[in-house]
């Protein structure tokens, strides 16, 4: 499953957007999330991607995309688990 994709069924299932709402272009304060709601976002990114936001919550995400970025720039930087450096060196 694509970071988009996990992102959409975040927010659709813990903030209840409505699924045709959450294409990539969509700002996030359209579909409700505030400050606040996307402060609570990172800590749901945190635990689902399993990844560690050590800098404070970027200002700059405005759209679904933006939070995407986000997030795979997050997983780029992590070392890989065991599991995962295994299946590189298999690859």
């Amino acid at each position: 499953m694509s970071t988009l994709q996990s992102l959409q069924e975040i927010l659709i299932k813990d903030y209840r957007v409505p699924p045709e709402q959450v294409a990539p272009d969509v700002v996030l304060t359209t579909i409700g999330l505030d400050s606040l709601s996307v402060l609570e976002l990172m800590f749901k990114i945190e635990d689902h991607f399993h990844v560690k936001i050590v800098e404070d919550t970027p200002t700059n995400l405005l759209t679904i995309n933006d939070v995407v970025g986000f997030i795979d720039g997050l997983k780029a930087k992590q070392p890989a688990t065991p599991v995962e450096a295994q299946a590189r060196l298999s690859a």
